[in-house]
């Protein structure tokens, strides 16, 4: 069986933690966990009271010695993150948006790959969102449009709807009940 000693300063400052209100509650079952092993729980009967597999409070009950209080905080997963390359990342995307010119994110992705920055689009779109500055362009063809063209499609719409519709552009499928014949 596990055993726990617990120091008067160790209880003292588990109990200061227990009344953390930045603690998840996850966080505060480990407090828990800690404070009953000191009471001399067994670590199945700890993990039947908290609802978590004896395993889980072995774990924790043998990381208490090595790191102490800081145990029952969780740590995230993953690497730390890489924050000399996200400001890299973010120069570059700034100095490439101060730019007088529209870019997509396609566009920046292989400005970005020509400085030997390499993103997918997704994660490019990610830094984006994060820039205040940024907006995603609207989806338009007004800058591909010839203005004779559109002149002249507004002056045939506009004699189109002048006439109506045509007794001629009549459905010849629509029917009338009296039209019908009788079936029997």
């Amino acid at each position: 069986m596990l055993r726990l000693n617990l120091t008067d300063a160790d209880r003292d400052a588990l109990q200061r933690l227990r009344r953390d209100r930045a603690l998840s509650p996850l966080e505060r079952d480990h407090v828990e966990i800690l404070l009953l092993a000191g009471e001399g729980w067994s670590a199945p009967r700890i993990g039947h009271h908290v609802h978590r597999c004896a395993d889980s409070v072995r774990s924790l009950l043998k990381r208490f010695p090595a790191e102490g209080p800081a145990c029952v905080r969780c740590q995230p997963p993953g690497p730390p993150p890489n924050t000399a390359r996200r400001e890299q990342i973010t120069a570059a995307v700034d100095t490439l948006l101060a730019e007088e010119r529209t870019w997509t994110a396609p566009q920046l992705q292989a400005a970005l790959a020509a400085q030997d920055i390499q993103l997918s689009v997704r994660q490019l779109r990610k830094y984006l969102q994060r820039l205040a500055s940024w907006r995603r362009t609207v989806r338009s063809l007004r800058h591909k449009q010839d203005p004779a063209q559109v002149a002249t499609a507004k002056r045939q719409l506009a004699v189109l709807e002048k006439r109506g519709t045509p007794a001629s552009s009549r459905s010849a499928t629509s029917t009338s009940a009296a039209l019908v014949p009788a079936s029997r």
